[in-house]
């Protein structure tokens, strides 16, 4: 079992910033892809962004590429997602997930409870 647990989310205006972490505990966390989703009201969750067990080859959701920037510690068990010039309709809660590299949440084992983003205009 891996337990997630998110931070970081709140109220920003639109062009500001926030920093999503993911703190992982159970089983070694550097054993699986990670990955964060988001879920806007009355729409399915969507991808957002992957990174690999050593950090690299990092994927982005064409809605985010340019702006969002995903990295992880594993010395740390930590995932973070860094979120720049954030505009309303990134508005969602954010989930954090473990498991193998992709853009389906269906290859997902483990996942967080989810931290809120809302962006105002």
């Amino acid at each position: 079992q891996v337990q997630l647990v998110e931070s970081g989310g709140g109220l920003v205006q639109a062009g500001g910033s926030l920093r999503l972490s993911c703190v992982a505990s159970g089983r070694t966390f550097s054993n699986y892809a990670m990955a964060w989703f988001r879920q806007a009201p009355g729409k399915e969750r969507e991808f957002v962004s992957t990174i690999v067990t050593g950090g690299s080859s990092p994927d982005y959701a064409d809605s985010v590429k340019g702006r969002f920037t995903i990295s992880r510690d594993n010395a740390q068990n930590t995932v973070y997602l860094q979120m720049n010039s954030l505009k309303p309709e990134d508005t969602a809660v954010y989930y954090c997930a473990a498991g193998g590299w992709s853009r389906n949440p269906r290859n997902y084992i483990y996942w967080g409870q989810g931290t809120q983003v809302t962006v105002s205009s």
